[in-house]
């Protein structure tokens, strides 16, 4: 498996399926954004950095992370739960590690990453792609 270090971006704001109540308080550690990055970090594989990001502007589409590493295409994907898409996000990330160009086929991906890819962003050093 490549030695390069994978960064998963979580929406750490992601509020989505909690109930609408406009004069509750949230409370950032409750948001299903907060549990799954907590959910990640506590399951994270060595190479793989977890990181909380404010927001990824998927607020439609639920939680919500990104795959990136240097010289390779990122992938954004939503509709994530905390409790429901754990193992289908650490195999996609393993999928992802293993692919050098960060392209893994599509038949290849987790089932929910087939379904629920909102952006593929060609990478920086490849202008021309």
């Amino acid at each position: 498996m490549p030695s390069e270090i994978v960064d998963l971006l979580v929406c750490a704001t992601c509020r989505s399926a909690m109930p609408a109540n406009p004069l509750a308080t949230p409370d950032p550690d409750h948001r299903p954004g907060a549990q799954l990055v907590a959910a990640l970090q506590d399951a994270a594989p060595e190479g793989l950095r977890v990181i909380a990001v404010d927001c990824l502007s998927n607020c439609s589409r639920g939680c919500t992370i990104a795959l990136r590493k240097p010289g390779a295409w990122t992938y954004v994907y939503g509709n994530l739960t905390p409790e429901q898409h754990l193992p289908a996000i650490l195999e996609g990330v393993q999928k992802y590690r293993a692919a050098e160009n960060g392209l893994v086929p599509w038949r290849e991906r987790p089932e929910h990453f087939r379904k629920n890819c909102i952006a593929r962003i060609p990478p920086l050093e490849a202008p021309n792609v």
